[in-house]
């Protein structure tokens, strides 16, 4: 075993690493860029090196050099599926913890790896990959083209060929960029240029290939592993299904969907693939199938590295996937047998992404206000409180992972562990997630690809700010206010008889203006919200309010003007908690302001100030984690302020500009 490891990663996958390092009592050596100084990772590791960036190999291999260690893991993303680091990594003496070279490179380009599997017998989805003669264990009539690079006319009649419907694939990345679902003939030119500029822009090359698009498909994948020694397994599959933007959401183990005898077919196929490249670590087949037609499968891609999912794996197995990395990089066999690998139970696993269901799923960000993460669950994170989200990097947070002796145990415990889960300052998709492992569908296990974008609707309804919340907000105000029991220290004092009404403006994030009064002491109050009728509320303890005869805990941290409260999953931010003037109205309140609806950079300014603008006409474009958004004017009028230019990092809800109404 080695005796030093350097982790050439962040966040949450080198907090994981760094675990079973400590357990094994290898040293753990971070890596971290000048925004990641005070990171968790950073002060959970043995020693921690600066680099300017997590891709320069250069700093990366020098960083090893100087703190000593004897092997570089790369956790994913980043450089861990890079072919020119894992060779850079041996010609410094360094042990690249992942596969050959020669492997990375032999499944990172999908045109290759689906020749190469195909002709060790592993079943693909009939397509573009391939030319010259008959694709091995493809169905009849699929087209069959051995050389990348076709021209838009030739993968035009490709598609046709295969038969629609299609979907157009980039050779050279993953992740859903550049990736085109074509039904009918008529859209294939426009679809063919579109996903190129989109392949060219993300990967630097726009070679597509061309795929049968498998209806009702399900994302299922095996997870294998081999050893330097010819031993290779499978350890069973992971479900994917549930996924937004080709991005997964939700994992588990085993699939609802396969029996037995479909696991072990989809596993030898897997780790054939694995043995015709000379694979050598942890790796991850990933195969499409039909959901009305489960005994076919076809291979997609094969990820050359741990991922992200793999807790689930770890605990129907009882493994631990990154011990049998270390193990296997360090020269041992594999310490199990394709009979020794048992699946206990049943795991779920769901990813906490900083991003707003609300608002579209933009990504979001600032700082960790407050955290707790749940009792009976495992938690990946790279979070702790203070911790800064900015736009930098993958909006993935933190992973929650469960076990259940079956399925129906494994997703009530999940969604208890969501409920008691509260991150405050970001505005997370913790909510939603409770919301989709609710959903009918799910709990039958009856899932494809597109259930979620397809129940979209359904699965983020009902986003509005509860009553009580808004409550709680004026009561907080209310109670900051108080300095005793003096009834003269009550906002707005007494009028005859009675409390007078305390007006105040809550600004949910994202959302309208509410005017909600207040009559009495924050302990023992009327509160009506809107032109609502009042409502006995009182607000106790550290933050626990009765309204309307039910009482509730929250947990709140206050950030500034905004009030963060969080409860069952759910978090809000209500900013801008300032008194009303007597009479004044709150429905005009923000007309005209542009806040921003991502933490970001601004990429474009549209308009000056003194330019007249019509609803709806673009004027600043804000980016952020690979997402572009342009904030359009909410009415026509005369830029008053436009505080904001080129490059400039603003926050979330920041303003960006002012409209005044003609």
């Amino acid at each position: 075993m080695f005796d030093s490891v350097l982790v050439a990663n962040r966040g949450e996958i080198a907090v994981r690493v760094f675990r079973t390092l400590r357990r094994l009592g290898v040293r753990a050596v971070a890596v971290h860029t000048d925004a990641d100084a005070l990171s968790r990772h950073v002060r959970e590791a043995d020693e921690a090196l600066r680099i300017p960036s997590y891709l320069d190999i250069g700093a990366v291999l020098a960083a090893a050099r100087d703190c000593g260690a004897s092997a570089v893991h790369p956790g994913y993303g980043f450089l861990a599926e890079n072919t020119e680091f894992a060779r850079a990594c041996g010609e410094a003496g360094l042990v690249f913890i992942g596969p050959p070279p020669e492997a990375i490179e032999a499944m990172g380009d999908k045109i290759r790896a689906k020749r190469t599997v195909a002709a060790a017998g592993v079943p693909v989805v009939p397509g573009s990959p391939l030319r010259g003669g008959t694709t091995p264990h493809a169905p009849r009539g699929s087209a069959d083209l051995r050389e990348p690079g076709l021209t838009d006319a030739e993968l035009e009649a490709a598609a046709l060929e295969i038969g629609l419907p299609v979907l157009l694939k980039p050779s050279a990345g993953g992740g859903g960029k550049g990736m085109r679902l074509v039904r009918e003939a008529a859209e294939l030119p426009e679809a063919i240029a579109s996903a190129r500029r989109e392949a060219r822009g993300s990967f630097g090359d726009d070679t597509l290939l061309a795929e049968r698009f498998v209806e009702n498909p399900r994302h299922i994948e095996i997870q294998i592993f081999a050893d330097a020694h010819g031993n290779a397994v499978h350890l069973g599959e992971r479900e994917c299904s549930l996924q937004r933007r080709h991005q997964k959401i939700v994992e588990e183990a085993p699939s609802p969907l396969l029996d037995a005898a479909a696991r072990d077919r989809m596993g030898a196929a897997a780790v054939a693939a694995a043995r015709a490249v000379g694979y050598a670590g942890a790796g991850t087949v990933e195969y499409i199938v039909s959901a009305d037609r489960p005994d076919e499968f076809f291979f997609m891609e094969m990820n050359t590295r741990l991922q992200v999912e793999h807790p689930v794996t770890e605990l129907v197995t009882g493994l631990d996937l990154v011990e049998l990395q270390l193990r296997v990089a360090a020269g041992e066999p594999l310490p199990v047998t394709q009979a020794d690998v048992r699946l206990d139970g049943h795991s779920i696993e769901a990813r906490v992404y900083a991003e707003d269901p609300a608002r579209g799923f933009l990504p979001t960000g600032g700082r960790v206000l407050a955290l707790t993460e749940p009792d009976g669950a495992r938690v990946d994170s790279g979070l702790d409180a203070g911790t800064e989200i900015g736009g930098s990097y993958d909006p993935m947070l933190a992973k929650v992972i469960v076990h259940g002796a079956d399925r129906a145990e494994a997703l009530h415990r999940l969604d208890r562990a969501l409920a008691s889960y509260t991150l405050l300052g970001v505005p997370t998709n913790v909510a939603f997630l409770r919301s989709l492992l609710r959903h009918p569908p799910v709990v039958a296990g009856d899932l494809d690809t597109g259930l979620v974008e397809r129940d979209l609707d359904d699965l983020v309804a009902g986003a509005a700010v509860p009553p009580e919340v808004l409550a709680a907000a004026a009561l907080e105000r209310m109670r900051a206010l108080e300095t005793g029991d003096d009834p003269w220290d009550i906002p707005d004092g007494w009028r005859p008889g009675a409390h007078a009404w305390a007006p105040w403006i809550i600004t949910p994030s994202g959302g309208e203006p509410v005017e909600v009064r207040v009559q009495g002491r924050a302990s023992d109050a009327q509160v009506a919200i809107g032109g609502g009728a009042p409502v006995p509320a009182a607000l106790n303890g550290p933050f626990t309010l009765t309204y309307a005869g039910r009482t509730t805990s929250f947990t709140a941290a206050r950030d500034g003007h905004t009030l963060w409260l969080g409860r069952d999953g759910h978090a809000w931010a209500l900013g801008e908690h300032v008194r009303a003037e007597a009479g004044a109205a709150s429905a005009g309140t923000g007309d005209g302001v542009l806040r921003s609806p991502m933490p970001g950079t601004v990429l474009a300014v549209k308009a000056a100030e003194g330019d007249r603008v019509s609803a709806g006409q673009p004027l600043v474009v804000v980016e952020a984690m690979k997402m572009e958004h342009a904030v359009t004017a909410p009415l026509s009028g005369t830029v008053a302020k436009l505080p904001v230019r080129v490059g400039a990092q603003v926050a979330l809800d920041a303003v960006l500009a002012v409209i005044e109404e003609e």
